[in-house]
């Protein structure tokens, strides 16, 4: 794939390239089993906990495979992104590492734990009102006045590629554990994650459906599945999942969802809540709402694993203390 390429669609090759570019600076994350929760589910059930990733979500591993693939030549202008905060933070980590300075339109209403954490790794943090200003023209003005690389969080070949890594590993692990999955379940924003995974299962777990899951009132790709064309969301939708909140699926992520993914599944705000209590007090891991929704869709039977046995990818942890103790009293 040329490093410029922006609609060009990533193939199985590339995931297995991006692994092992990887494989010196992305954590291997676990699947997690729970003896309770398959009692109480009636199916078997692994999570696999990408808040244990570097900067606490999935989104390190297509940043830093973007970003390492930036010409010598290039690195000094740095690099842009925009993000709600998870990307914010994956590409401020990676042009550290790489010694490239980073700018990142964030909305003025991020939580502040993704805030911080972005300006941390050393990221210069620019806001936008999310509701009056377009954040891609903000991103795309700024990398071209500093002729700096725009890093997009989901429509491109290299970020797509990085991100079907969590994908490869859910296929070996379970294979390694004995397990044939019935059925995946991703989070799904700009559809980076479901689509670059959906590349990987499919060649290394054929059998296996694969589904996006989406916060109600943001649910643009599974109602695109159903259209077969990009749809919008309503912009007066409102969720607590801050990090799946893009108006319409991905030109080249929907292009691969549409072909790989059996479904899309759709959870409300209580039930992503919900799912954060119950990953932490069955799980003992930290999930933010919108990385908690593919565990909901399962725990509210959205999608009933009783007799199957299915994966979710719990994508980040990255959530406000105030915000996390009250997902905690819901269960409580």
């Amino acid at each position: 794939m040329p490093s410029s390429a922006k609609s060009s669609s990533p193939q199985y090759s590339d995931i297995t390239a991006a692994a092992e570019r990887l494989s010196d600076h992305a954590q291997v994350t676990p699947l997690l089993e729970s003896d309770l929760l398959n009692e109480r589910l009636g199916g078997r059930l692994f999570v696999k906990p990408e808040m244990l990733q570097r900067t606490g979500s999935f989104k390190f591993r297509g940043a830093f495979n973007r970003i390492s693939r930036i010409e010598q030549a290039e690195r000094a202008a740095g690099v842009v992104a925009y993000s709600s905060g998870n990307h914010a933070q994956g590409v401020a980590a990676a042009a550290r590492l790489l010694g490239m300075p980073a700018l990142i339109v964030m909305p003025r209403d991020a939580p502040e734990i993704k805030i911080v954490s972005t300006r941390a790794h050393g990221a210069e943090v620019v806001f936008y009102d999310r509701l009056t200003e377009n954040r891609e023209e903000i991103g795309e003005r700024l990398a071209a006045d500093r002729g700096a690389t725009l890093v997009r969080p989901y429509d491109d070949p290299y970020v797509i590629a990085g991100q079907g890594t969590v994908g490869l590993e859910i296929a070996a692990q379970a294979r390694n554990a004995g397990a044939q999955l019935d059925a995946v379940l991703l989070p799904c924003g700009g559809g980076g994650l479901t689509a670059g995974s959906a590349l990987a299962l499919a060649e290394d777990c054929p059998g296996a459906e694969i589904y996006s899951v989406e916060p109600l009132g943001f649910d643009d790709t599974a109602r695109s599945l159903v259209a077969g064309d990009r749809l919008t969301n309503d912009a007066s939708a409102r969720s607590i999942c801050d990090a799946l909140q893009m108006p319409t699926p991905g030109e080249t992520t929907f292009a691969i969802n549409a072909r790989l993914l059996t479904g899309g599944l759709v959870v409300d705000d209580d039930a992503a809540s919900a799912a954060m209590a119950t990953a932490f007090s069955q799980l003992k891991v930290v999930a933010e709402p919108s990385g908690a929704v593919a565990l909901a869709a399962v725990l509210e039977a959205v999608f009933p694993i009783k007799g199957k046995t299915v994966a979710v990818v719990c994508s980040g942890g990255n959530v406000d203390a105030q915000a996390f103790r009250a997902a905690l009293d819901v269960e409580g």
